[in-house]
């Protein structure tokens, strides 16, 4: 089996995450982690929070608390709702650990050593009223691209563009909104990618047809308009600060590590945070460094972090010269919209996180996002839809059906798998479509076809229904009694391979269905999460006769059209 490296993009550390901030990077990364666990893989699912840079600063001088300890706290918060979220990362770290700074420390030594990084007299924004020199995010003002007059001046976050503070329009200053801005002299360390072109050029080549074309196109768009060489140092008081045994006087005047020089390198060093809290964890470096050939290395994240993972990341490791591990394949996603605009925290628009899971468990949300995953396009969120995709989806086409059969075979037979009958015409039939199905739905996951493995996931559904509707137990226990059995029993083996296979989708609920059968002796709890093979999808006879079972709780409680108002009115609904 192949070890699967997995990491998503990590969640700035400013603020709970709205919905699409979930659905482009960690929650299909969650999901397809499973799957791979549930089909025997050695799976490494790494994240962590990304905490410097100047949105920190600022979050925590508005309230007035050292950045440290707001960092501190938001990382918490964040972590708990990706616990809620079920998140299954193997290690959620932080950037800010010393485990990142001793590693980008490296990286920078290694890239100077080189020939890659050098330092450069420049003209940097200075504020009067703040008495500073601005980083590039301290810098607001109009894209001269788009018009977006909101942008920073690392990236304008409408069109994506990466921009330098003095491009922007009628500038201000981020702190105090000063407009009173000089650009003075100062010094700075670059990343010489414009030394490195031609080797991030090859690696590309050798990737791109595999790559999503959203990744691919955006990697080929930025090499085409040529590598620049970027300053990779800021004036900040909060990030990884610039080795003083390497540039003494640039560590004298504070300068830290640009937050995407270092981030990147985070994957790296929350492996080794993972490792060095637990001994008995695999030596963190057989995954990043000389890692072997049976290591495949897949990212998540939306279409705004693709430049920085398909250029400038794997510019730093070619830079290095040390054999770190690069990205085989780039997951990218679209936007995730709220009635086609965009989520916003001040305008009180769209559903955060948090928010999502007060009002419904995360199994609701997990299966909509994926369902409706922005891969080919942006998607958008309204709450007609989710309520739509709840009723119909998960409350009638998975929900009913888990209810009606235990409920019924428990009220004719009691509260064990009925015995009698054998398997006919339709049961074949039906085994032959779920393993058409499953097929179906494995080959879209392990392409990383999430929208389609969906539709996969409610064909596997729907395909007990129909079986169901034709055999109408409720008919056949008036006339024949094994009959009636025999489709109870194959719609309770439905049941079981549902829980396993819905498993990445609804974690919660496929232990629920899971546990409503009681397998106890150690061979039958390895076969209630292990992967289904083709000719037990085929036979359908894992559970036998005389197995108890419960009939759980209602799987999934339907959304009125009371629920829609109520979350329109407190979320908003279309925009004006």
């Amino acid at each position: 089996m192949a070890r699967h490296l997995i990491t998503s993009a990590l969640p700035y550390i400013n603020g709970i995450k709205h919905l699409g901030n979930m659905v482009g990077s960690m929650l299909p990364a969650d999901v397809y982690s499973r799957y791979l666990r549930q089909r025997g893989h050695d799976v490494l699912y790494i994240c962590a929070t990304d905490e410097h840079g100047t949105p920190a600063e600022l979050a925590a001088k508005e309230q007035g608390i050292p950045v440290a300890e707001f960092c501190a706290q938001a990382h918490d918060a964040q972590k708990a709702v990706y616990d809620g979220f079920a998140l299954a990362f193997d290690y959620f770290g932080r950037s800010s650990s010393p485990q990142n700074v001793e590693i980008t420390q490296h990286f920078a030594r290694r890239l100077k050593e080189n020939g890659f990084i050098e330092e450069r007299a420049i003209r940097q924004v200075y504020s009067q009223a703040d008495g500073r020199f601005l980083p590039d995010r301290y810098v607001e003002g109009t894209c001269p691209h788009c018009g977006y007059d909101k942008a920073r001046g690392d990236q304008c976050e409408n069109c994506t563009r990466v921009l330098d503070p003095t491009d922007l329009i009628n500038p201000r200053s981020a702190i105090s909104g000063s407009t009173d801005l000089e650009v003075r002299e100062t010094k700075h360390l670059f990343l010489l990618q414009s030394k490195l072109q031609h080797e991030v050029e090859e690696w590309v080549a050798r990737h791109e047809n595999d790559w999503p074309h959203l990744a691919s196109s955006i990697a080929r768009k930025w090499l085409n308009e040529g590598l620049h060489d970027r300053a990779i140092t800021r004036d900040l008081d909060w990030g990884v600060p610039v080795p003083a045994d390497t540039w003494p006087e640039l560590a004298a005047e504070g300068k830290v590590f640009y937050v995407w020089f270092d981030a990147p390198i985070e994957y790296i060093g929350a492996t080794k945070e993972w490792s060095d809290l637990d001994p008995e964890n695999r030596d963190w470096k057989s995954w990043w460094y000389e890692a072997d050939e049976t290591v495949r290395y897949t990212e998540f994240m939306a279409k705004d972090n693709v430049p920085f993972h398909t250029v400038m990341f794997p510019a730093t490791e070619l830079g290095v010269r040390e054999p770190w591990k690069k990205v085989d394949y780039v997951k990218a996603f679209n936007w995730l919209t709220y009635y086609g605009g965009k989520f916003s925290t001040s305008q009180k628009r769209g559903v955060f996180t948090d928010q999502a899971l007060d009002i419904l468990p995360a199994d609701y949300w997990r299966y909509f996002l994926i369902a409706n995953a922005p891969e080919s396009d942006d998607s958008s969120f309204t709450w007609e839809h989710f309520t739509a995709t709840v009723n119909k989806d998960l409350a009638d086409t998975l929900g009913n059906f888990v209810n009606r059969v235990l409920s019924f075979s428990k009220k004719r037979f009691g509260e064990e798998v009925p015995a009698g009958g054998e398997p006919g015409e339709a049961e074949t039939r039906l085994g032959e479509e779920i393993a058409r199905l499953l097929a179906e739905y494995e080959e879209h996951m392990e392409s990383l076809q999430f929208r389609k493995a969906a539709a996969a996931l409610r064909a596997l559904w729907s395909a007990g229904n129909s079986y169901l509707e034709e055999k109408a137990p409720w008919l056949e226990i008036k006339t024949d009694k094994d009959a009636a059995a025999l489709t109870l029993r194959t719609a309770m083996n439905l049941i079981h391979l549902y829980a396993v296979v819905s498993e990445p989708f609804i974690p919660a609920t496929s232990a629920t269905m899971r546990t409503a059968f009681s397998l106890t002796d150690t061979a039958s709890d390895q076969k209630r999460a292990a992967w289904i093979t083709e000719a037990e999808a085929k036979s359908l006879t894992t559970l036998t006769p005389g197995i108890p079972f419960t009939v759980p709780p209602v799987l999934f409680a339907k959304l009125t059209d009371e629920d829609l108002e109520t979350y329109k009115e407190r979320f908003g609904g279309e925009p004006a």
